[in-house]
């Protein structure tokens, strides 16, 4: 390795997330004290990493790793290798697991090093959720398996997000309602939700999605119903529900709501895979759609049960979430500038097959 590397990354505009493009930059290799520099292995391209850029600006994803003005850059996840250390707890060839951009290697400050985990201090992060900013060593982690890795960058995030909401359902007595709607059924993160809803089993879980998707998503098994947005009025109004939002689609809340009225107990947003249909949702009839903040949940189960307690319950489902998708997942690798850009732009347009689990290499 030289004194110098070329940095490739892929940015976004801002304001149309389908303007993208691959930029160079050279970086030195001589590193500061504290400084590592990681070479991405493989991240995962989901609708979850396209809801970062729908909440860039109200949930600060957009500051997570600068970028030229009215640029962005979407945080990934996945493994990377630590290629150079200025940190003596951090050693060269260690596999981590975190949020990166879309990039060859990216540089950070370590701190908060522990047997467990370090984190990125640089004083671009300051403010954010820790869990965003730390990175997991894969010789203290229980359940890792290298094989699993691709598998990991594309679920662990996501299963987390879940997880926790289903948990967020739970701990306000499912707000009274007896059932779970879920938009964008055919996504893995509500393809997760649905699998931490059946497994509670207090809840009927009810996947929405497109046409084309119903067959998909009944052959799961983790949906109790399935139905198209066009059926939305074949649904029980009387029926007291929760939503659960992965689509982003104002006119789809907007319909549920208008449904269910007063039945809509709680409204949670979290996704935005349908990015071209977003809109106001102000004044619906029932509970006020909500924004969720997984890192917010975190601290209040961490606090209510430890930390360590709440990780060993979260791994111990996703130890078992992963497993559920042997059976129907199938990963897809795109390696170099010109793929990654292509399968952002079909997970951007929401045509990527639902089965596929889509892997970038920059």
């Amino acid at each position: 390795m030289g004194d110098r590397i070329t940095v490739s990354t892929l940015e976004v505009k801002k304001d149309n997330w389908s303007e993208a493009r691959i930029t160079l930059e050279t970086v030195s290799t001589q590193l500061a004290p504290g400084e590592v520099l990681l070479q991405v292995d493989r991240q995962a391209l989901t609708a979850n990493n396209i809801s970062y850029a729908s909440s860039g600006d109200s949930l600060k994803y957009w500051e997570f790793f600068p970028a030229e003005e009215g640029w962005g850059r979407i945080p990934g996840m996945g493994w990377s290798e630590v290629l150079a250390s200025a940190h003596p707890e951090v050693q060269v060839g260690e596999r981590v697991w975190g949020f990166t951009p879309y990039a060859t290697h990216h540089k950070i400050l370590a701190g908060k090093v522990n047997g467990f985990s370090f984190s990125d201090v640089s004083s671009h992060r300051d403010g954010h959720a820790q869990v965003y900013c730390q990175f997991d060593r894969a010789a203290a982690n229980p359940i890792y398996e290298s094989q699993r890795e691709d598998q990991d960058s594309l679920l662990r995030g996501l299963f987390m997000t879940s997880w926790l909401v289903e948990d967020f359902i739970e701990m306000n007595q499912g707000f009274g309602a007896e059932a779970c709607l879920i938009t964008s059924a055919s996504s893995k993160t509500s393809i997760a939700l649905a699998h931490a809803v059946k497994r509670r089993g207090k809840h009927a879980s009810i996947g929405i999605t497109s046409p084309g998707n119903i067959t998909f998503c009944e052959s799961l098994g983790c949906y109790d119903r399935v139905l198209s947005y066009a059926d939305i009025a074949s649904l029980n109004s009387a029926t007291p529900v929760v939503m659960v939002d992965m689509a982003g689609n104002a006119k789809v809340i907007a319909d549920l709501h208008n449904h269910f009225r007063d039945n809509m107990r709680h409204s949670c947003r979290i996704g935005a895979t349908h990015y071209n249909q977003m809109g106001s949702v102000k004044g619906l009839p029932g509970a006020r759609p909500e924004f969720f903040f997984a890192p917010s949940h975190i601290k209040t189960r961490s606090d209510e049960l430890g930390a360590m307690v709440l990780m060993q319950a979260l791994g111990a489902d996703y130890a078992g979430f992963r497993v559920f998708c042997d059976s129907w997942m199938t990963v897809v690798q795109s390696s170099g500038a010109e793929a990654s850009l292509k399968t952002y732009q079909s997970v951007l347009a929401g045509t990527a097959d639902p089965v596929a689990g889509q892997i970038v290499s920059l």
